[in-house]
């Protein structure tokens, strides 16, 4: 079999060798003609104009100007020295300036010759200069073909002090694309390019590196960005296709008497058109006879909790045991708390099962899970422990799953011997263009209504200032009966800080509110769990009036009387934080408040943060506002967003381009499941091809 030339090392490349092939790999992590090609720039220059000095403004802009060198000098300074040279043209002069290898250019430079210079201008002491720049003889400079756009590559300052220019790179590209250019296969169907009017992929290649217009550019980005994005979205999609066909889940094949009673005498409340809609998904997952693996989005109080209920009635009604599994005690507990009562009426036991059980009632339990005479388990991370065994689990759901390592989950897929129906629930609601890219292999529903009688949350934002009037709406709230939660901030880096800041705000708490008129309970991290959990209940029983917590309650804490969400250093917090912090208020029939307390300085991006919580309470709205302001990186975590280490796309501004991705990508498995077909078989080799490359889309095959 013959080597492939793209995979050649850089090492081998004119100009290049072996040293500078090992720093190109270290810095930029480029090893061979392949990784270069895909080498995007990060921008580029028109030079198709000549500036003359007396056009030249203070603006810092890059420019293009012909003159002549006609002085050189050398300049003693603090450290060192700089060369310094007068630089004229018709109309005025200006300094060019380098602080490095001066030697070799004052022996170079010929004084009188017309040169064409380029580079940054700065204004100094009433004067242009030009720290460095790119200079040629005009007369080389005309003999050779110009190109009206010119790529800019991203580079490090270790490079640049070795010399290893922005030209250095353009000619390494330009010869390897002259060396590739007749070995680049296309890599999406004819079908594809054609509906779209794509480019062809080795057009795009060389069109992104060297326009020849800020058209066709525009094209070739589109060309590799819809080649991105699509590739990524067929290999989510084959792999969903792959898992159902392979992964046969347990057959629930009716509907039966738990749910049944359950739905007719004791369901709380009438379930909204959007309830019906994803419990009608899963009910079809669980009688295909494959393995259901479903993401659950609802927002804050959107009623997952009731379609986790019944998703487990189902489950009972086939035979089999169910478990749910949150992230910390106090949301398990919730849970717990919440499917006890909905059950208890009907005889159904439930366990829960978290770190802090004793062994003694741990004991019992695992017997009755294994026996199965306990069908349901509610838990944490303990649920995961390998003494934990179920007689047979059918479902497991997973409450905030991107709060689970893959492992760990992975422990709760090998209960059985064959892995139980998955349904995935998060409050945290998804954007669209993220939640394709991220969980492209789960199917997905979404709970998009709220409940009926919920009055929107009132949030407002207030300063320091506002202080006293914040206090004294507090006592007004208290009278008529209601509760309050007042938040400050948990930053890792700086536990004891927040724990000072949270300890100085519950003195101050409790000066303006004193004893026995109110009372203040606080919970927070540093705190046992029983000691955090008494408290809890003191605030959920109403024995006390104020709690005064770090985020330990963002998620899991449901007190309908609580009206009020004060958060302190609102702006230290994440958008997706303050939604949720919210949303523990609003739970019953009264009007709810959400008090932010911002600082006197707020920087653009926590204005925006916080003025959108004011304008809107729609989770999505917050979610797509804090994609553009943090990236799908930062936004999922570094463990959840391997996926999304994108080339060239960007999640949010090619959100059409990622949908029409999508939408190709479904209806080429539709219509090809098995990439069979002459045309696909591109498309089947570039598939084969990622895999072995981890996933990257740019490896061609």
């Amino acid at each position: 079999m013959q080597p492939d030339p793209r995979q050649t090392s850089l090492a081998y490349l004119k100009g290049v060798g072996p040293g500078r092939a090992r720093l190109l790999e270290s810095e930029l992590g480029l090893k061979t003609f392949q990784d270069l090609l895909y080498f995007f720039p990060n921008r580029y220059i028109d030079k198709s104009r000549y500036y003359t000095i007396s056009e030249l403004e203070r603006s810092s802009a890059e420019v293009q100007l012909v003159g002549k060198i006609v002085h050189l000098k050398t300049v003693e300074q603090k450290r060192g020295k700089r060369l310094v040279a007068t630089f004229r043209d018709d109309t005025g002069e200006m300094e060019l300036v380098w602080f490095r290898s001066q030697q070799w250019f004052r022996e170079r430079l010929k004084l009188g010759e017309p040169y064409v210079i380029f580079g940054r201008v700065n204004w100094y002491n009433g004067a242009f200069s030009m720290p460095h720049p790119d200079l040629e003889l005009l007369s080389k400079h005309e003999q050779q073909k110009r190109l009206r756009m010119q790529p800019v590559y991203p580079s490090t300052e270790k490079l640049s002090r070795q010399g290893v220019s922005n030209r250095l790179l353009t000619q390494w590209v330009a010869t390897v694309l002259g060396q590739l250019r007749d070995g680049l296969p296309e890599t999406l169907p004819e079908s594809i390019l054609g509906s779209l009017r794509l480019l062809p992929k080795s057009r795009a290649l060389v069109q992104i590196h060297f326009p020849d217009s800020n058209a066709l550019l525009a094209r070739a980005q589109a060309r590799l960005k819809f080649e991105e994005l699509f590739y990524i979205q067929l290999a989510l999609l084959s792999k969903k296709n792959e898992r159902k066909q392979r992964i046969k889940g347990f057959l629930f094949e009716q509907v039966g008497e738990r749910f049944t009673t359950f739905y007719e005498k004791y369901l709380p409340f009438d379930l909204t058109e959007a309830q019906k809609r994803v419990l009608r998904e899963i009910r079809a997952d669980l009688g295909s006879n494959a393995q259901m693996n479903r993401l659950l989005q609802g927002d804050v109080g959107s009623g997952k909790t009731i379609v986790a209920v019944l998703s487990i009635l189902l489950a009972l009604d086939n035979g089999y045991q169910a478990c749910l599994v949150a992230p910390t005690e106090i949301l398990a507990q919730q849970h717990f708390n919440a499917v006890r009562e909905l059950l208890d009426p009907m005889g159904i036991p439930a366990g829960l099962l978290t770190g802090s059980v004793r062994e003694k009632d741990r004991k019992p339990m695992l017997a009755a899970l294994a026996d199965g005479s306990l069908p349901i388990l509610i838990g944490t991370h303990a649920v995961l422990e390998a003494r934990v065994v179920f007689k047979n689990l059918g479902l497991a759901i997973i409450d905030e799953q991107h709060r689970f390592g893959v492992a760990q989950r992975a422990r709760l897929w090998k209960k059985n011997e064959r892995p139980p129906h998955i349904l995935v629930m998060t409050a945290t609601p998804i954007p669209r263009t993220l939640a394709m890219s991220l969980y492209g292999d789960l199917d997905i529903s979404l709970i998009d209504e709220l409940p009926p009688g919920r009055k929107p949350v009132r949030t407002v934002l207030r300063s320091d200032a506002d202080r006293l009037r914040v206090f004294r709406f507090l006592k007004d709230e208290i009278a008529k009966g209601r509760q309050v939660y007042i938040v400050y901030p948990l930053i890792q880096e700086s536990e004891a800080m927040d724990y000072k800041d949270l300890m100085d705000g519950f003195e101050s708490i409790s000066r303006e509110f004193p004893q026995p008129a109110y009372q203040v309970s606080i919970v927070h991290g540093q705190m046992k769990p029983e000691a955090k959990e008494y408290e809890m209940q003191r605030f959920a029983s109403g024995k006390t009036h104020i709690m005064v917590a770090t985020t330990v309650i963002e998620v899991g804490v449901n007190i309908p009387n609580a009206s009020v969400m004060v958060i302190e250093s609102a702006e230290r917090f994440g958008l997706s934080q303050l939604h949720q912090l919210r949303g523990r208020v609003g739970r019953g029939a009264d009007q709810s408040y959400c008090i932010l307390m911002g600082g006197p300085k707020l920087s653009e991006d926590a204005r925006t943060r916080l003025q959108t919580m004011v304008r809107t309470s729609d989770g999505f709205e917050i979610a797509e506002t804090d994609l553009k302001l943090r990236g799908p990186g930062n936004l999922m975590g570094t463990q959840q967003s391997g996926i999304l280490s994108l080339r060239i796309a960007d999640l949010v501004r090619d959100r059409e381009l990622l949908q029409s991705a999508c939408q190709f990508a479904q209806q080429l498995l539709r219509e090809d499941p098995a990439l069979t077909h002459p045309e696909n078989q591109v498309v089947r080799a570039k598939l084969s091809r990622m895999e072995v490359f981890k996933n990257r889309w740019d490896y061609i095959s």
